[in-house]
């Protein structure tokens, strides 16, 4: 086991550059499973790479399951949280707060033919994503994208 320190709390830096931070230390004996980030979306609700989340999958001294969670941004003013959680068996589950981290540390049972119908709901909306900026759209593009029930005013 190893001596984990993970911090608790925020950090936000203004303006001017200074910084307040809430974060407090916290040591436990540990091993690390492994980590999960996600990508937020930025103003334009696209994909970005300037704020998010990282997960990482702890198993203590004392047989316990921990998560420490940092939602971070790389944009002044907004602010670095970072909480730890304690996990049960169900939170690694297909539907469970945790599953995507438990998959990336191979943790995760495959989903059966109905989780994945209805996890399928969920990422449609990343199917339809097109890179192009909707300004740069011919008129013939855009009309292709219309949602045409939109247009029978």
């Amino acid at each position: 086991m190893d001596k984990i320190t993970v911090y608790i709390g925020s950090i936000v830096t203004l303006s001017n550059g200074a910084q307040q931070d809430t974060r407090r230390e916290v040591v436990f004996e540990g091993m690390e499973l492994g980590t999960y980030r996600e990508y937020g979306e930025g103003r334009d609700g696209r994909l970005t790479d300037t704020r998010g989340t990282t997960q990482t999958l702890y198993k203590t001294a004392d047989g316990r399951f921990v998560v420490h969670v940092d939602n971070w941004s790389h944009w002044q003013g907004e602010p670095n949280t970072e909480t730890l959680h304690e996990v049960k068996e169900r939170d690694l589950q297909p539907g469970g707060r945790f599953y995507d981290l438990a998959v990336a540390c191979d943790l995760g049972r495959p989903l059966t033919l109905e989780e994945a119908l209805n996890e399928g709901d969920e990422t449609d909306r990343f199917m339809n994503y097109n890179p192009i900026d909707p300004k740069d759209w011919t008129p013939e593009e855009a009309l292709a994208t219309a949602d045409t029930d939109d247009l029978d005013g």
